[in-house]
């Protein structure tokens, strides 16, 4: 499970959590312009934009979990188990296999209004990276400047949403959360008034009570809630300290402790890492479930026109500043 965001102050950010039981080995990953994406069934992208993002390398091929590109269009995968299916080849279409989805939008797409074209034209089909690497069940969320879409491939077809809520989770489809958000237009940051009866003496007894009725749980539904509200109510200020630091309390706001979600033989759902990327500067920055401080990779102080792809393994171990 995992939840993504997106915030703007004076530049436009855009990441998420990881949360899962295990990881697969994940690395900050630029692709250069110049790295040849080879796809099974749509022609190579020999001259791309260049991107940033969290990936797995597999076969020297960037796996990414979520990326941003040279021109501010970010892009992540998260878990839509039980509901996404891929289809067989389709005559007429951009036939992308779920793996190759995200490299082959960003590398072509500078905005959200080309990639909704691009999106109008492909049909996901159901081949698996490799044996060990099966296909994962997913849905995406895409963004730029301003906004975000979210992008489903379900038995009826490949359904590409508008997200005015910047924010995706898991489960149920993306228009069922957006629904469940009505159950939750009465929280407010403000004290709450007595509207239940006017004659009995009720009052307020704590700060924070207007926003009884946010749920706490782990589940994707109310992560999407609570995320939801986190990031709307949210007020920092524009430097980029502290937008990268707002956005970070934004996600930790649905991060999961180890022990909370119990898989059972001794296995429990952890947020692995946190991202955060500034996607005009494109500056990706990231914690791990291990290590709090935050860590930065910049796409364009790397050579961009190179061929090789340039990795970043985690720094997880936690760095503690001792003062006395």
């Amino acid at each position: 499970m995992c939840t993504a965001a997106t915030y703007e102050t004076e530049d436009f950010y855009f990441g998420r959590t990881l949360d899962y039981e295990f990881s697969y080995g994940d690395e900050v990953t630029v692709t250069p312009r110049n790295y040849c994406f080879h796809f099974r069934n749509v022609s190579i992208l020999r001259c791309h934009y260049a991107m940033i993002g969290m990936a797995h390398i597999a076969e020297n091929y960037p796996l990414y979990y979520e990326a941003v590109n040279e021109k501010g269009l970010g892009m992540a995968g998260l878990n839509f188990v039980g509901n996404a299916v891929y289809k067989e080849m389709e005559k007429g279409k951009y036939n992308i296999a779920p793996f190759e989805l995200i490299p082959w939008l960003l590398g072509q797409c500078a905005t959200v209004k080309e990639a909704k074209e691009k999106l109008s034209e492909i049909n996901l089909i159901n081949i698996p990276f490799n044996e060990e690497l099966p296909s994962a069940q997913l849905h995406w969320m895409v963004a730029g400047h301003g906004e975000a879409i979210t992008v489903e491939a379900t038995e009826s077809g490949i359904h590409v949403y508008d997200n005015p809520v910047g924010i995706l989770t898991n489960n149920p489809p993306f228009n069922e959360q957006m629904f469940n958000m009505n159950n939750y237009m009465h929280l407010s940051t403000k004290e709450p008034k007595n509207q239940f009866c006017s004659r009995l003496p009720l009052h307020v007894y704590c700060r924070g009570m207007g926003a009884l009725g946010l749920p706490g749980d782990l589940s994707s539904q109310s992560r999407f809630i609570r995320a939801a509200f986190v990031k709307w109510n949210s007020v920092s200020g524009n430097s980029e300290t502290e937008s990268v630091n707002q956005f970070f309390h934004i996600l930790g706001s649905v991060e999961q402790q180890r022990g909370c979600c119990d898989l059972g033989d001794a296995k429990y759902e952890v947020t692995f890492y946190t991202s955060c990327c500034n996607t005009k500067k494109g500056i990706y920055y990231y914690t791990t479930y291990e290590n709090h401080q935050i860590t930065a990779v910049c796409m364009f102080k790397e050579n961009l026109n190179s061929s090789c792809l340039m990795r970043y393994p985690l720094i997880r171990k936690e760095q503690i500043r001792v003062v006395n």
